[in-house]
């Protein structure tokens, strides 16, 4: 019985207060008259509100170019076309597969390589004494590792090293 009392003075205190009249309030500040009386005094805000201008015209539609292809831009477009021609080298990634001083280890892993990987390159290097080997020109650190994967159990000790790569212009 107390709930269904205390909700039904909630809602006639929610009604009561919700309905009350606005009559006699105006926004405004208080100053006070003569014998100590306060009156509301109501402020004028128009003027500082921004106001703005509305075009009566409809929007202008957009004009697209017409002689958009300029002489000296297709020159130089054709001199960077043909200075990338020229470069044959950059910056890449590489898989050293071993790295080590005996010939016939070696000679065998790279059989090995080119018989699972034969699209990839590998580069035999001798430097007294050591056999260098190492597979693949990769532009991207991912695309040496998806190579890597491939001959992780081949060999377990590759490493992916930044190097100097070839650059194929068969594409």
């Amino acid at each position: 019985m107390n709930k269904i009392l205390n909700i039904a003075l909630a809602l006639l205190l929610l009604v009561s207060t919700s309905c009350a009249s606005s009559k006699g309030k105006t926004v405004g500040s208080e100053a006070k008259v003569g014998s100590g009386k306060t009156e509301r005094v109501a402020e004028d805000l128009s003027q500082y509100r921004p106001k703005y201008d509305v075009p009566d015209a409809a929007p202008i539609a957009r004009v697209e170019p017409t002689h958009h292809d300029n002489a000296k831009v297709a020159i130089l477009m054709d001199t960077v076309a043909s200075v990338n021609k020229n470069i044959k080298y950059a910056q890449g990634y590489r898989i050293l597969a071993y790295n080590g001083s005996e010939r016939q280890t070696v000679m065998n892993l790279r059989k090995s390589i080119i018989s699972r990987v034969p699209d990839e390159k590998d580069y035999l290097t001798y430097q007294q004494p050591n056999f260098r080997l190492m597979v693949g020109d990769f532009f991207s650190r991912v695309e040496a590792q998806q190579v890597l994967n491939q001959l992780s159990d081949l060999i377990p000790n590759a490493q992916i090293v930044q190097d100097k790569i070839n650059i194929n212009k068969n594409y």
